[in-house]
């Protein structure tokens, strides 16, 4: 059957992207491109630093678990 899902770690990531939902090309040093161990992780991660993501030029996240998406796009401007 080969390799396990079960045996295989999740990676959580972060697509960063413009207010049209194009991924950012010039992306911020802010940015984190390698993979978090875990949701929570990923999600503590972001609630740290996404002042200077959106500083930077990223205006929403998208959060995928491996090739599927999570959740998002997910603006990074507060509401009014």
């Amino acid at each position: 059957m080969g390799e396990s899902a079960y045996l295989r770690p999740m990676a959580w990531t972060w697509i960063y992207t413009d207010l049209q939902g194009n991924p950012v090309a010039d992306l911020p040093a802010a940015a984190v491109m390698t993979p978090f161990p875990s949701q929570s992780d990923a999600e503590t991660w972001l609630g740290e630093t996404w002042k200077d993501l959106l500083d930077g030029g990223v205006d929403a996240v998208v959060l995928c678990e491996d090739d599927r998406q999570v959740y998002g796009p997910m603006s990074l401007h507060p509401t009014a």
